[in-house]
């Protein structure tokens, strides 16, 4: 069984008190934030639980010092192995408390339907306790098929009508209503939307998002003036360049984190100064030194697997209990690609 780890543990780990310890966990006040966070950061790291949480997790029927080591499965796909390492390490972080374990496997791209079986049996996904899903599978039916498998399942996506499962996802249907509220605060009507609007229900939801949020601020949407795509596209740069020069936008909201880069680098090709000449806010997974700090509302993608992984400990100790649906609403990060219009 798993040592069970005391105040005293933390109190010696961080050169701390077993008073300052306690005081920092119960949020009494006394000391500076900078230490409250390595508290808590020390009391994650090593499965230290309060009583609280103790509380928490018996409610849930879930044991905080499991004696049994539980093997899980992230199934996902190449074209999303950028966010899947952030959805990685939450499940890593969170499992990693309980002495558990999570496997990334990639699905192959050309994997038929029919083969689904067989792949399932190379890869021993029924000998796993459970199976967490991530986005942007390539197709539907292998999706569907994955929801069908006998075991505890976490969909790491907005849910399709009916599904039998549970699902924790990062919210981009209020991220889309933060990019359109912070354009529209500082000025902007003309913004022009870049994106997919049809692959994956996560495109959808976001183009559904942005005619409300436009429509919430007195603003219309016509589709032919934005750079919309329903498949894949290869001249979708050249389209945004001319729906640019066409209707003159005085901010750019970029709905893919995959194509902020081009997007930025186009407009800068083009002598569009931004945000002087053009205002930009991007859906980033996370911020990169290939770009100048984003305007963007916050992906929690790694809070997400995190989430996921209780999610999963849940279900797995409540069978029986209606599925439930997990949004994570971020902040929003104002950045340097923005300015009053």
């Amino acid at each position: 069984m798993r040592k069970r780890v005391t105040l005293h543990d933390l109190a010696d780990q961080l050169g701390l008190t077993i008073q300052t310890v306690s005081k920092a966990l119960r949020g009494l006040p006394g000391m500076s934030e900078q230490t409250r966070s390595e508290v808590f950061e020390m009391a994650r790291k090593l499965g230290y639980l309060t009583k609280d949480q103790k509380q928490t997790l018996q409610l849930d029927q879930i044991s905080p010092y499991p004696t049994v080591k539980r093997r899980f499965v992230l199934i996902q796909n190449k074209q999303s192995l950028n966010f899947n390492r952030l959805l990685l390490q939450g499940l890593h972080e969170r499992f990693m408390e309980f002495g558990h374990t999570v496997q990334p496997i990639v699905i192959p791209p050309q994997l038929a339907p029919d083969r689904f079986e067989a792949w399932a049996e190379e890869q021993g996904l029924h000998y796993a306790e459970g199976v967490f899903i991530a986005p942007r599978m390539s197709h539907d039916l292998l999706e569907q098929k994955l929801l069908e498998l006998p075991l505890p399942r976490i969909l790491l996506n907005f849910p399709p009508p009916e599904a039998k499962v549970d699902s924790v996802i990062w919210d981009v249907y209020e991220a889309i209503y933060q990019a359109v509220r912070c354009l529209h605060r500082l000025g902007h009507k003309r913004i022009l939307y870049v994106g997919d609007i049809q692959s994956q229900r996560g495109f959808v939801l976001r183009w559904h998002a942005f005619h409300e949020a436009m429509k919430d601020a007195g603003l219309t949407v016509a589709a032919d003036e934005h750079a919309v795509m329903r498949d894949t596209d290869p001249d979708w740069l050249r389209d945004f360049e001319h729906k640019y020069k066409r209707y003159q936008p005085t901010a750019v909201i970029c709905g893919l984190d995959d194509q902020t880069e081009a997007v930025y680098h186009t407009l800068s090709r083009m002598g569009i100064a931004v945000p002087q000449a053009c205002s930009l806010v991007a859906l980033l997974n996370e911020q990169t030194d290939t770009l100048p700090l984003c305007t963007r509302p916050q992906l929690l993608i790694r809070e997400t697997g995190y989430r996921a992984a209780d999610r999963m400990l849940w279900r797995i100790a409540n069978p029986h209990r209606p599925y439930e649906h997990v949004r994570l609403q971020g902040s929003f990060i104002t950045g340097s690609t923005t300015q009053k219009s």
